[in-house]
């Protein structure tokens, strides 16, 4: 019989009582969760607390009627948020069930069915919760994803494009994520062809995010061989009401933002505007950008639900030039080459080579805003998902999305414009239930998507402005992926869950790339002659992916998992038309990218003082797709590496050390040890008629950080006078790492230290309790150090050598310089 908690704690007295609430609360298997914390607030206000008793359930009774927010948490869970509302005279019983935590997570959700497809047991997978970013500028999503083992971040291709890699998936690519599927409240914002990008997030508008780790295809499909991101934005009855912030800082930052939100229990609705720019420290390298974020969802009927989610996102960023070692060692910052003059070199400036006609002949150069290089890009997703509760355990759930990508990107000698509308449509069915009189839980889905691709590249030329010139590319065609996935979680016993799973996917790739070519008449009147090079590419694929998983959790104290995963991503229709030589031409040959991973780890939460999580894991590739540059004013290309291993050891730890003595003091950090090498793999090089092979075997990839961590000290006063005054000091540790695949020049690795004040007081403090205050210093000790680095192609002597170190460093086309010491501020207002 369920025990009435609500004498244990009830933490204000109620007017009206005329209904109950009560409920059960289950971890991930189906398995009483005893002793959970139990809250009841309304308006900010915790009415009723109490704890599950020793069969997970709980009740409240003489509750009025009204909207309230629930909150169930446990040490070494998740912790819930969901909201309800109670009518008079009907009671109302809840069903939580809490996922094991791998730090100490707090992840927020509403009433809705949970996607299995967010946490996944038996897998690797951390979470950041708003708690952790809250009261910190949070400029781009590298802020949020600092804390979190396995996960690592470069700039892109602009200030706020920020290169999110897991497991050193993107680390070789300097612009959006491949390689990992990421999400916005179960929406895919991936798109079909593989990219997603992190500029059009604002990180105000989340409640946290959740990262799963390792070879997921047979879940996510394709180009999830490093796995998945899921970003949830917060419920409407989290925000309950308006709040206007406005962060500001050096180099001319501003983001001026105002979130709405209202709940019940049968709406959600959540509307996020932002408008952030910036100066930037690098020449060159302004940005301002509009985001509008909305979530919406509504329960017609107790059985039938929708929601929608809609993001719009208008970019505009000047670019600077990306440096060689040697300009980025002179002039990391670009001072003084806002105008082209032969002291470039000498002054360490980056300057671009455009055709002085914009067709072809002779060249000029040009400092970057001289040529205009910029990004002015658009994104607009819209999503709808209806769900309909079949029975008790059965949810059949399906949903669209219509994703629309306009480019427009003049980022070095070549000029790239593009339109690429896509839609993904997925339906399935999730059953938590009963089989062979064991938990568990089934989910058989089907999916398919499309991308129409449209694009030109053209010449940059003289003029100011982007300047375009004469088209060089154009491509036309189509990336259709369909498949489905099967996976099974089954409970042999309370401690003891198998999983298995598997996914198929056929792919098409149909596109027409037309190659222009120009030649200059030498007799006057000056003639230019233009020949069109059509090059068709149409390629099929037919992909398996299975996994296999076990969790064992002996006690509330130990979770042991282990997997074996499998990933796959087939090329893009953007990369069949490059040649290794940085030509256009046909490079058909390319093949699916595969890996099988196995990973091993282990969680300890002891009580409220320490939680410690590692996980060590070991990744095959086979035809690893690898891109990179050949060299200045040549077009990257893409190639497959026969055979390639990632290894590693991901730890995080949160501890408590004077939990009664210093309640407020906690200490987290996360570690990353990525040992990427090619295990087959020959190169071969050719420059001024000199061709020569070398073997990779052996020799680390390029682009990958071997050793991460990130530290932080922090402190929240918990009471008295001065509760809601907090702040940390941050240590922030990136290992040096090469840009080649011969190993001869490495990029610097830092060690950048923040120091971050926020005050955000607690309710029952009249007007101060509508505000939060923040100051952060930022780079503390003013380190210069390498934000990004892109891969550089090794180069040949006349005698068919690899050319040294001390002319690798001269290659151009790589570094982006950090941002130096900064300042930021912000305050917000809730009204």
């Amino acid at each position: 019989m369920a025990a009435t908690v609500a004498a244990l704690g009830s933490c204000c007295a109620s007017a009206q009582v005329n209904s109950s609430l009560s409920g059960v609360v289950l971890d991930g298997a189906g398995a009483a969760v005893v002793g959970a914390q139990v809250e009841v607030s309304q308006g900010g206000q915790t009415l009723f607390c109490g704890a599950s008793d020793a069969t997970g359930h709980f009740s409240f009774a003489d509750v009025p009627a009204g909207a309230y927010m629930v909150r169930v948490s446990r040490e070494g869970f998740q912790t819930s948020l969901q909201s309800m509302t109670l009518r008079a005279g009907t009671p109302v019983a809840l069903r939580t069930t809490l996922s094991v935590a791998s730090l100490s997570q707090s992840v927020t959700v509403d009433a809705q069915t949970a996607l299995v497809t967010e946490l996944p047991t038996s897998q690797t997978h951390t979470a950041v919760s708003r708690e952790e970013f809250k009261n910190s500028p949070a400029i781009t999503v590298a802020d949020i994803v600092s804390l979190m083992p396995g996960v690592s971040f470069v700039t892109g291709n602009g200030p706020r494009d920020i290169a999110v890699s897991v497991r050193g998936s993107s680390t070789r690519q300097t612009y959006g994520v491949r390689n990992v599927q990421v999400f916005e409240d179960g929406f895919p914002v991936t798109q079909p062809d593989g990219l997603a990008r992190m500029d059009l997030t604002d990180p105000h508008a989340y409640s946290g995010v959740d990262v799963v780790q390792g070879p997921s295809s047979a879940l996510y499909g394709n180009y999830a061989t490093g796995g998945a991101i899921n970003f949830h934005t917060r419920s409407g009855s989290d925000i309950h009401g308006v709040e206007v912030g406005a962060d500001f800082g050096s180099f001319g930052y501003f983001n001026d933002y105002v979130t709405y939100g209202t709940g019940s229990e049968r709406y959600q609705l959540a509307v996020f505007l932002s408008n952030v720019r910036a100066e930037q420290a690098t020449s060159n390298n302004q940005f301002n950008t509009i985001t509008a974020n909305i979530l919406a969802s509504f329960a017609a009927t107790p059985r039938d639900r929708m929601t929608f989610k809609f993001i719009n996102n208008n970019l505009d960023t000047n670019l600077s030039i990306r440096l060689s070692r040697t300009q980025y060692a002179l002039n990391p910052y670009q001072r003084g080459c806002a105008v082209y003059s032969s002291a470039f070199a000498v002054n360490g400036c980056a300057s671009v080579s455009v055709f002085t006609n914009g067709f072809t002949g002779t060249r000029q150069s040009l400092a970057a805003a001289e040529a205009g290089l910029n990004r002015h890009d658009r994104r607009t997703i819209v999503g709808a998902r209806y769900e309909h509760d079949v029975s008790a355990d059965t949810t059949w759930q399906t949903q669209f999305v219509w994703d629309d990508r306009v480019a427009n990107q003049p980022t070095s000698a070549s000029a790239y414009r593009g339109t690429l509308p896509s839609f993904n449509v997925v339906s399935d069915r999730l059953r938590h239930g009963k089989l062979g009189g064991k938990e568990s839980t089934t989910y058989v889905g089907g999916f398919f998507n499309y991308e129409n691709i449209s694009s030109t590249s053209a010449n940059l030329m003289p003029g100011g402005n982007a300047a375009i010139g004469a088209p060089t590319q154009t491509i036309q065609g189509d990336h259709f992926n369909t498949g489905f996935h099967l996976r099974a979680e089954y409970a042999l016993a309370p401690q003891w869950t198998l999983v298995a799973g598997v996914g198929g996917e056929y792919t098409q790739l149909a596109a027409v790339a037309n190659n222009f070519t120009y030649t200059v008449a030498t007799s006057s009147p000056l003639t230019i002659s233009t020949a069109i090079n059509p090059v068709r590419g149409d390629r099929n694929f037919f992909n398996v992916a299975p996994e296999f998983g076990v969790q064992y959790r002996p006690t509330s104290v130990w979770k042991l998992h282990g997997r074996i995963g499998t990933g796959y991503g087939t090329p893009q229709a953007t990369q069949l038309f490059t040649t290794p030589q940085g030509l256009f031409g046909n490079n058909t040959t390319l093949k699916t990218q595969r890996n099988i991973g196995v990973e091993g780890g282990a969680d300890l939460t002891l009580s409220n003082v320490l939680t410690l999580s590692g996980t060590i894991f070991y990744e095959w590739f086979r035809n690893e797709m690898v891109t990179q540059s050949p060299g200045v004013n040549l077009q990257s290309f893409t190639f497959n590496a026969p055979a390639s291993a990632h290894r590693g050891v991901e730890l995080g730890v949160d501890l408590h050390p004077l939990v009664h003595a210093l309640p407020g003091l906690r200490m987290r950090g996360a570690y990353t040890y990525d040992n990427q090498i090619y295990t087959n793999y020959t190169e071969q090089l050719t420059s001024s008629g000199v061709t020569a092979s070398f073997a990779r075997a052996g020799l680390r990839i390029p682009g990958v950080q071997p050793h991460t961590l990130n530290a932080r000290i922090l402190y929240d006063q918990p009471s008295g006078m001065l509760r809601g005054f907090g702040g940390y000091l941050e240590d922030g540790w990136r290992d040096a790492f090469y840009l080649d695949n011969g190993n001869l020049l490495k990029a610097p690795g830092n060690n950048l230290l923040n120091l971050s004040l926020h005050y955000d007081p607690p309710a029952k403090h009249g007007l101060a309790s509508r505000l939060r205050f923040f100051f952060d210093l930022q780079n503390l000790a003013n380190v210069t150090y390498v934000a990004s680095a892109g891969n550089i192609t090794n180069t040949l002597n006349a005698a068919g050598q690899q050319n040294d170190a001390s002319v690798l460093a001269s290659v151009t086309g790589s570094i982006y310089a950090g941002t130096p010491r900064a300042s930021y501020g912000g305050v917000r207002l809730r009204f």
